[in-house]
């Protein structure tokens, strides 16, 4: 897939405003048109209540946001950020998740963050692809919310194999006590901020670090939920 600037990366149309990247239609077209679970960001009858997958064990996290389902077409802007790479194509991925949330804010009350904390990457990992899209993404979202964003909160103190090359078993095993929390988060209301949640595997562990280590609150905001 080929971005051409000034041009919708989705349907080539002009934009208006061409680091918008996607116009206001096809905007609309990838948001999650179906029911949701507020938890769990999966397929439910009611989006106001936990589904009755959460209500037999719910994650540890408090809320799940994302823009869409991982499928054409907002799943082929993430590859193409991701691996080509594209770290330019950040901050209109990040607008496209500012604009779910606010989406989200009018369905249930949402806490207001304290503090943003990006998934960190190994440092060799970072190094090789030479960025952290997680990273990227907090940085659009800090300076638009006005909210807290340091980037040295989490750490991942030993590398791990790739959680997408991972049957999903071994997912959990894979990130156990992956990462060290470096600042106090005590009675803060916090946002992990991801690409793609596919088992939840890697945000849960960060949820439990944060919760454990006293946070109030936890929210996980990602640009694709896996199903």
């Amino acid at each position: 897939m080929l971005t051409v600037p000034g041009l919708c990366w989705l349907c080539l149309m002009p934009l208006m405003l061409s680091h918008w990247g996607v116009c206001s239609r096809c905007t609309r077209s990838l948001q999650r048109r179906e029911k949701v679970c507020p938890l769990c960001g999966l397929p439910a009858a009611c989006e106001r209540l936990p589904c009755g997958r959460c209500l037999r064990r719910a994650p540890p996290w408090q809320r799940l946001i994302a823009v869409s389902r991982y499928a054409p077409p907002l799943s082929l802007l993430v590859h193409q950020f991701k691996f080509h790479p594209r770290p330019e194509m950040a901050p209109a991925l990040a607008r496209l998740l500012l604009l779910t949330v606010h989406s989200a804010r009018r369905i249930n009350v949402l806490s207001p963050p304290d503090m943003l904390m990006s998934v960190p990457l190994h440092g060799r990992r970072q190094w090789r692809r030479g960025f952290n899209q997680s990273d990227l993404l907090c940085r659009s979202l800090s300076r638009w919310l006005r909210c807290p964003y340091p980037r040295a909160a989490l750490r991942r103190q030993r590398a791990t194999p790739v959680q997408h090359q991972l049957a999903a078993r071994l997912r959990k095993r894979n990130v156990k006590n992956a990462f060290r929390l470096e600042l106090p988060v005590a009675g803060l209301h916090i946002v992990v901020v991801d690409d793609v949640v596919t088992t939840g595997s890697t945000v849960a562990e960060i949820s439990q670090l944060l919760l454990r280590s006293g946070a109030a609150t936890v929210q996980v905001w990602c640009l694709c939920r896996t199903l």
